[in-house]
């Protein structure tokens, strides 16, 4: 029976200790962050890791995250940083950054998926920090959802089908930013590859005076035998049950809202929804289709926030099939379009 802690208003100590002593023991435990919720779990537990992807169903394949609460903690799972990834850190941590580093003997080896290197992050989440602090433990935490399905940024929408392999549930309301950490690694002369977007984008890091560059996988789906450093690259990811198909954004609004009349008129015979943003919900619903709004065009953290509640909501509408707009891909919008693709399996409008 799974047990639920309230830290929503505040941080209850003898309850933290719970926590902690599950997280000792080799148990699992939800918990929020400032991006998504994550399932979590001593990353120095072979055990306690392998019962992460048995409640997720994830592929064996697919690495995890580790979450640490300080640089000591870094030392102790990560080997030969260097300059550029310590500047990367002095900026961005805590907060929402993956960084792929080599793996510390320590860790168990369920967490890199066999590979030499291990993506670490320090989240911007008091809830988190407390649980890391208290358990004294680097904590792997993938996303909390089962694999494939939208990640959780609310309790309520992952508890039901995480219930029965979870030890404690920790609930912290929602989640601040709503998509996963971005993921990049540093190659050998210097340059920041970015694996997987999210809201430190790359223009926040050329900011800094760095080289970076989106991996090619970012928009493109990874071929099946090859290997990944970064969750969310390959595999289905982010889907609803209905299906869904994406209409890329275009300057031209005219055009967008012609594609999907004709999208419409083809379609006759089934019931389509559509999420879109605020500002075009009155053109939509004059076409007939139900709408579910976002937020508005300009607000990509609105939309960041919004988006895997929306995908998650789609399954509880009569419809056939759901169209989802696409955004801007600059800043935070490449993040969400890099979602947005892979929740449509590609499918493009």
């Amino acid at each position: 029976m799974s047990i639920v802690y309230d830290f929503k208003e505040n941080i209850k100590n003898d309850e933290l200790e719970k926590v902690a002593c599950v997280i000792n023991k080799g148990g699992i435990v939800v918990f929020p962050t400032e991006t998504v919720y994550g399932i979590g779990a001593d990353a120095t537990n072979d055990e306690a890791v392998a019962n992460i992807f048995k409640a997720k169903g994830r592929p064996q394949d697919n690495p995890l995250i580790v979450h640490i609460s300080d640089m000591e903690m870094l030392e102790d799972v990560a080997a030969d940083v260097n300059d550029v990834e310590r500047k990367l850190m002095d900026k961005f941590w805590p907060g929402p950054l993956t960084i792929i580093l080599k793996a510390k003997e320590n860790l168990s080896s369920r967490v890199t998926a066999g590979l030499p290197t291990v993506g670490i992050r320090m989240p911007d989440n008091k809830i988190a920090l407390s649980i890391i602090r208290a358990s004294n433990k680097p904590i792997a935490a993938p996303s909390a959802n089962v694999s494939g399905r939208p990640s959780g940024t609310r309790l309520e929408d992952i508890y039901d089908e995480l219930k029965a392999n979870v030890d404690v549930f920790v609930d912290g309301g929602q989640t601040d930013i709503g998509i996963e950490s971005t993921v990049l690694k540093v190659d050998e002369d210097g340059i920041v590859n970015i694996l997987r977007p999210g809201r430190i984008s790359l223009e926040d890091i050329t900011k800094l005076g760095l080289k970076a560059r989106l991996d090619k996988h970012i928009f493109a789906d990874v071929k099946e035998g090859e290997k990944v450093e970064s969750p969310g690259m390959k595999h289905r990811h982010y889907a609803p049950s209905t299906k869904t198909i994406l209409l890329e954004y275009d300057n031209n609004e005219n055009y967008m809202f012609e594609k999907v009349k004709k999208f419409v008129t083809n379609n006759n015979q089934k019931k389509i929804g559509i999420v879109c943003f605020d500002e075009h919900k009155n053109t939509y619903e004059s076409m007939g289709i139900k709408c579910i709004t976002i937020g508005s065009k300009d607000n990509l953290s609105e939309i960041s926030k919004a988006i895997f509640s929306t995908l998650r909501y789609i399954d509880t509408l009569d419809i056939d099939v759901c169209i989802i707009q696409g955004v801007k891909k600059e800043e935070v919008g490449t993040a969400i379009m890099n979602r947005l693709l892979r929740a449509c399996e590609y499918n493009i409008l």
